[in-house]
């Protein structure tokens, strides 16, 4: 398996941005399919982002548009620019990886987690 480390959370306003990172190490980084969850208090893990072996990127309806996802290969390391944020995007969120094929939004199909990073959007 492959092990994963998010940093880049913070505390942010409204309209502001923040760029999260996800480390990975272990195995071949660019054999995986990598992804972003979130979890609010009291709410179930929700899918984010997530980016194919090829480069692929999809989202979440709720944040299409305002939040990237990307992966640099020799880094061994996935991101996820978040902009425009809204008080509704704060969560813990949580860098995810898989070796399946395809798009998942499903949590549990992903075969390794970081242990998250607290994302805070003051309105």
């Amino acid at each position: 398996q492959v092990q994963l480390v998010e940093s880049g959370g913070g505390l942010v306003q409204a309209g502001g941005s923040l760029k999260l990172s996800c480390a990975a190490s272990g195995r071949t980084f660019s054999s995986y399919a990598m992804g972003w969850f979130r979890q609010a208090p009291g709410k179930e893990r929700q899918f984010v982002a997530a980016i194919l072996r090829s480069g692929g990127g999809y989202y979440a309806d709720s944040v299409k548009g305002r939040f990237t996802i990307s992966r640099d290969n020799a880094k061994s390391t996935v991101y996820l620019q978040m902009n425009s944020l809204e008080p509704e995007d704060t969560a813990v969120y949580y860098c995810a990886a898989r070796l399946g094929a395809g798009i998942t939004r499903t949590p549990g199909l992903f075969d390794s987690w970081g242990q998250g990073t607290q994302v805070t959007v003051s309105s």
